[in-house]
């Protein structure tokens, strides 16, 4: 869903160029391009990569994964398992990515790249975000992941990344209530379309949704006959927006559907 940006890219780049260790001459000549040739660990390293420098990020994770699989108890495996989980992230296939980033800290839950590791797997679910039509689990993910690296992290560069990517996705999870409640009230069932614009309110006051939610409780809470409850959600409206179009539109519905209450 959503482009991976060239500053994310060198961002993560930039840190996982700290796993690329210098190692010597790697020997004359090219090898041949297949993961599956046994090879001397820091020539099979090195060999991901310069594929993962020369842009061919899917071969780059299959060598990587080769390093581990053929050197696992080389410490260049613990390294080609995070480049592993970049290389994949980079070549757009996040369920591998965060495979190999959920490998990693099985392993190494302590390890001074553990950050690294889980920013991956929140950025892994991040991309995956779907529009507000269809199921929103991958986004939950997202949340959740991200909350994670705000808690385990919070003075990381990874931590201040992720605060705002919770805000675009608690925005996105109000968006898909706001698109059922909207969906509930076309159909004329007032109640469960109030019960989503609420959850919005409550839940994701924060939100760029609030304002239209406030109309739609204004909206629904008439529809349902209870007139006193549209003035609060219109008062509640006016005062935290008074300038917003939501709250000119719920002012003359409340004029004409109410006029013995105050909309502010």
């Amino acid at each position: 869903m959503h482009a991976i940006s060239p500053l994310r890219i060198a961002v993560l780049a930039i840190a996982a160029s700290g796993l690329a260790v210098t190692a010597g001459c790697a020997g004359g000549g090219k090898p041949k391009d297949t993961a599956y040739v046994a090879r001397d660990v820091d020539t099979l390293y090195l060999v991901a990569k310069e594929r993962l420098d020369r842009g061919r990020a899917k071969e780059a994770a299959a060598l990587f994964d080769e390093v581990e699989r053929q050197h696992p108890y080389s410490p260049w495996a613990r390294r080609a398992q995070l480049m592993s989980a970049f290389s994949y992230y980079i070549d757009r296939d996040y369920p591998k990515s965060v495979q190999s980033a959920q490998r990693f800290l099985q392993i190494h839950p302590g390890n001074k790249d553990a950050p690294y590791a889980y920013y991956l797997i929140a950025l892994s679910y991040y991309e995956q975000i779907s529009d507000v039509t269809r199921d929103q689990k991958i986004t939950q993910q997202a949340l959740e992941t991200l909350t994670e690296v705000v808690r385990r992290y919070p003075n990381t560069t990874y931590a201040g990344d992720a605060k705002l990517k919770i805000d675009l996705v608690n925005d996105h999870l109000a968006g898909k209530e706001m698109e059922i409640g909207r969906f509930y009230e076309r159909s004329g069932k007032w109640l469960a379309a109030s019960l989503r614009f609420r959850t919005v309110t409550e839940k994701y006051q924060q939100t760029s949704h609030t304002p239209e939610a406030l109309y739609r409780l204004v909206e629904t809470y008439l529809a349902l006959g209870i007139p006193e409850e549209a003035q609060k959600a219109a008062a509640v409206l006016g005062a935290n927006y008074p300038g917003d179009e939501w709250y000119q539109k719920a002012f003359k519905l409340m004029n004409k559907h109410a006029p013995g209450t105050q909309a502010v």
